[in-house]
Order: C-alpha cells, then structure tokens, then sequence
C-alpha cells in the first residue's frame, strides 16, 4: 500500500486534467517518486523534456497545479471515507492492469479488492432508453451469471445498467459500477439507494478525481475500464450510435469476448445489437450462451487455457507467449525491459503478458517487474 505522504501527490497529479494516463506513466518512470515529479515545478524543464511537450503545454500544467494542494487533497479523500488503489499495487485488477493506458489510480468506495480478486468479472451494458424487454433481460442475465459467481460489471447508468446491477443483487452476488464522474457524485441521483446496495454488495470506482462532474467526455474513459475489469461484454440493447457500442469496441481492442442480445428488427434499439452479431459477436438467447464459452465457471481460466492428459493440466502456449516467456527468468525484468527484448507490437503485448500470468507461468512483483515462477 503506498503511505500517505507519496499518495498525497498520486491524488494532486491525478487531478491536473491535462495530465492523462499516458503523461502520468512517464512521470512515474522518470521520477523517484511523484513527490519528487511534484517539487520540481520550480525547475521545468526536466518535467517538460521527460513529457516531451513544449513550454505552452507546460504552462497550463502549471496553471492547474499552482491550484492544486496535495496536503488538502488527502485530507479531502480520508474525510470522504473513499478508498484508493493505484497501479503499482498487487491487488490492482489484474484484468485492468493489462489494459491499453490503464488509470493509474482508482478511487472506489465498497470492497473493490475482493469482488475483483475471487471471481471474474463480466460486463452488462446497453441503451438509457431501454425497453421493458431489454430491461427484463439484462435482469435475468445478471441474476443467473451472479449465481455462477461472475461479478457483474456496468455504468450504473439509466436502464440497461441499472438493471444489471439490480440482477446481481437478485442473486445476492457482487456487483461494480464504473462511474463517469467521481465516486462522491453519484450519477444519475435517483441511483443513490442503489449505489448503497452495491458498496454492500461489491464498489462503486472511478477514475476521476473528487468532485468531478458528469461530463460528457468522461463516460467513454470510463467504459473501457468496464470492459477492461472484465472477460465478456454483453451488448443488451443499443441504438445505431450508442455508449454501449463503445464499450464493445474496447472489448474487442482489449481481446475479451463480446455478446449482443437480438430484438425487434424495428426497433432502433436493437440495431447496434444486430449490427454487432453480424460483425461476429456471439448471439444471446439465456445466460448458458455465454456460460458455455467459458465451459465451467468455477474454473474459468483453467478450462480456457488448459488440456489435460493423464490427469495432468498442460499449459498451451501460442507464438507470442513462448516468445516473450523465453526472455523471462527468476531475475526480475521490468515490463519495459521485456515489451523491448520481446519485440511483440504494443498492443498485443500486454495481452501476452496477461494470458502468462493467468496461465500461471510468471507473476508481477514490486516496481512492474516480472519473474517467471514455473
């Protein structure tokens, strides 16, 4: 767990809007500490060259953190009794961490760490403007994949996520929502009782600092981190041009599964649902749809990963991950190091490195470095 006199400026950096994931990633590998990133403002030019910007773009940097004080802002955060969890931690999501541009900080209120760490996750999105139907379905999907032990992940937003939280909680199962605004702002406010259903039952999380509004900008930041915590994204209902498109196009970029949920060929709801089963995903008539993709719940990765012969688990290996395995050993290698020594493309390495740790063969250790364990 990082100590309150570094979190203090993981908090500060976080809230300069011009500071994304990618910028905020070269502070932490250039830096001893963000601290140190944080002090050094009186002298420049070593943070503008590590960000590669120029002086204009530093300028409003420093505009918005001569605003920011970091003392103020942890107390702000222990007196909200709201939780943190950045991505140097062992109990980041692992699904998360090996997205592309993960957040670096995760503000959550619930028990984010043990509905993420004991069971799978798996995304239920669709249309505000649902339908009595898609509502009814998104319900009885999320009630029976919870009774399977699958954490149920959406945007609690109106309709089709909303009712997929309140599937979950049908089963008694744990259920996060992923919010476009911060977790002290809970949107849309007729959620509220809602949202104390879920921190009983699993989290609310977010991205964005305290005090961040709704903004329109917000939410397709905040559904690639609901198809990034998760193995499948099912599409329930979505107009043509629908936020629920979007996060199936970052399923598909982050190499989960995505299914859809057939309507009406009439209604402009069930289109993006057609459009995304003519383009390959998987048509959804129950939850044993999706079920038997992942065979047995109980051994989700096991069953996906794995044969056996004679009794005994063999792990199969595509070209990629006996590529990148070959360079790693009991001594640890940065994650930079091996996406180097590996010459894997950017965007499938953190898949490959994610699909090692799973099947077991390497772990992370402190710092984003790896070892091998098998």
């Amino acid at each position: 767990m990082i100590e309150s006199k570094e979190l203090k400026y993981w908090l500060a950096w976080n809230k300069v809007k011009t500071i994304g994931p990618i910028r905020f990633y070269k502070l932490i590998k250039n830096f001893n500490s963000l601290e140190e990133a944080w002090n050094k403002a009186h002298k420049p030019d070593e943070i503008i060259r590590v960000l590669g910007i120029g002086r204009n773009a530093w300028d409003k940097i420093r505009q918005e953190k001569e605003k920011i004080n970091p003392e103020e802002e942890l107390n702000i955060l222990q007196k909200s009794n709201i939780n943190t969890i950045t991505i140097l931690e062992k109990d980041y999501p692992v699904m998360l961490k090996n997205i592309y541009n993960p957040p670096p900080i995760i503000y959550y209120k619930g028990d984010l760490i043990s509905s993420l760490h004991q069971k799978k996750g798996f995304a239920i999105v669709g249309s505000r403007k649902s339908t009595y139907y898609g509502r009814k379905v998104a319900r009885e999907i999320a009630a029976e994949l919870s009774s399977y032990g699958f954490v149920i992940v959406s945007g609690l937003a109106r309709g089709i996520d909303t009712n997929a939280h309140l599937g979950s909680l049908d089963s008694d199962g744990e259920t996060i929502a992923v919010l476009g605004c911060s977790v002290d702002r809970i949107y849309p406010p007729e959620n509220n009782k809602l949202a104390n259903q879920i921190m009983e039952n699993g989290a609310i999380i977010s991205e964005f600092p305290l005090n961040t509004q709704p903004e329109k900008s917000n939410f397709p930041r905040r559904n690639r981190i609901i198809s990034g915590l998760t193995i499948g994204t099912l599409v329930v209902e979505a107009a043509e041009r629908s936020g629920a498109l979007i996060t199936a196009d970052f399923a598909l970029e982050q190499g989960r599964d995505v299914f859809a949920i057939p309507g009406n060929i009439h209604s402009f709801q069930s289109k993006g649902c057609h459009n995304l089963i003519k383009q390959g995903a998987k048509l959804v008539n129950c939850a044993q749809d999706i079920l038997e993709e992942f065979t047995d719940a109980s051994e989700l990765f096991q069953s996906k990963f794995t044969k056996k012969e004679n009794g005994q688990y063999l792990v199969e290996l595509n070209e990629n991950e006996k590529k990148l395995l070959k360079h790693i050993s009991i001594e640890p290698l940065h994650i930079d190091e091996l996406a180097e020594l590996a010459n894997i493309p950017y965007n499938e390495f953190n898949e490959v490195l994610l699909m090692l740790e799973l099947k077991n063969l390497i772990k992370e250790i402190e710092g984003k470095r790896y070892i091998r364990i098998k």
